[in-house]
């Protein structure tokens, strides 16, 4: 059904969203500072508050709830917007623009049909009560979230270092965000599970929908989504990809068959195709295949002049073929 969508509607995705989001974030931090100082609270005028909308018609709120920076510290604020950035970065490289848009977007939408739900059914609970402070239950904090965990699934052997110095793959920190998670939808009250469910509930849905896509490399594939703008460094400077190093005697496998990095030999009578099956993805930095390592995603660069594969150690730090 994506792949409908998108064949219409594709060209009305919004490329680099998440730059767009952290462009939300610091207007929200613009204001934060400036009811500090005025002494105007600008920030309660911005969350998602059903009754205000329905009754006064401050239609606004249905969009600037998502301008509310879940942090207020400058300093962990700026290290959430460089990991986000990087993490929505990689997901649309590698989803692809439009299906990223519908992931995000559809998190936020979720959100806001939750925080209606929840306000109508407290109406139905407690009538005649003045049903307020909604909008205290929802923000950003669990789309970012589900960002996060759809990293993680699609590139679990990644290594990060938390707080910059503890090294841990993407797999097990999201197995303790998930538990912590888990904890608080059993400790709070429906209110907080509400915004928590309906903020996930795209990271569910889509990888639901999609557990038995494997989102392998093609040329096509490739050249729209992970491959593109990637650069000679890491998404991020606290991610460490295991593997031999290619800028200290990782050698790269020559191409002059544009189809070599997709077929392995390009002659079809050599040796190594009588050896066995013939691998379909090879990185052109450390000749490792789908049939040595099953466990790797390979993914094709754009900005290498041919048809280059690399697996998801050397994706981001080989040098460009010009």
């Amino acid at each position: 059904m994506l792949d409908k969508l998108e064949r219409r509607l594709g060209r009305y995705a919004i490329p680099n969203l998440t730059l767009w989001l952290i462009g939300g974030y610091i207007i929200g931090y613009i204001l934060y500072f400036a009811s500090l100082s005025s002494g105007a609270n600008f920030i309660a005028m911005m969350t998602l508050e059903p009754a205000r909308i329905i009754y006064h018609f401050e239609i606004w709120r249905l969009i600037t709830w998502v301008m509310i920076p879940p942090s207020y510290s400058i300093f962990w604020g700026l290290i959430m917007m460089l990991f986000y950035y990087q993490l929505g970065r990689v997901l649309e490289q590698t989803w692809g623009t439009f299906r990223f848009n519908v992931y995000i977007f559809s998190g936020i939408l979720f959100t806001v049909i939750g925080a209606f739900l929840l306000y109508g059914v407290a109406r139905i609970l407690y009538p005649g009560q003045n049903i307020s402070n909604i909008g205290t239950f929802f923000s950003t904090s669990y789309i970012n979230m589900s960002i996060f965990l759809a990293f993680a699934v699609l590139y679990g052997d990644m290594q990060v270092y938390l707080y910059f110095v503890i090294p841990i793959k993407m797999r097990w920190l999201a197995i303790v965000y998930a538990g912590l998670t888990l904890y608080e939808l059993l400790a709070t009250d429906w209110g907080g599970r509400v915004a928590i469910i309906a903020s996930l509930l795209n990271f569910f849905i889509f990888f639901l929908s999609n557990r038995k896509k494997k989102w392998s490399a093609n040329p096509t594939f490739g050249q729209r989504g992970f491959g593109k703008g990637a650069g000679n460094k890491t998404p991020w400077s606290g991610f460490h990809y295991q593997g031999q190093d290619p800028f200290s005697g990782g050698q790269r496998q020559p191409s002059d068959n544009s189809d070599r990095g997709r077929f392995g030999s390009q002659n079809p009578g050599s040796a190594s195709q009588s050896r066995g099956p013939i691998s379909r993805h090879k990185c052109a930095v450390c000749g490792r295949t789908e049939i040595t390592n099953p466990e790797l995603e390979f993914r094709f660069c754009s900005k290498c002049n041919g048809n280059y594969e690399y697996c998801q150690d050397h994706l981001f730090n080989h040098k460009h073929v010009i």
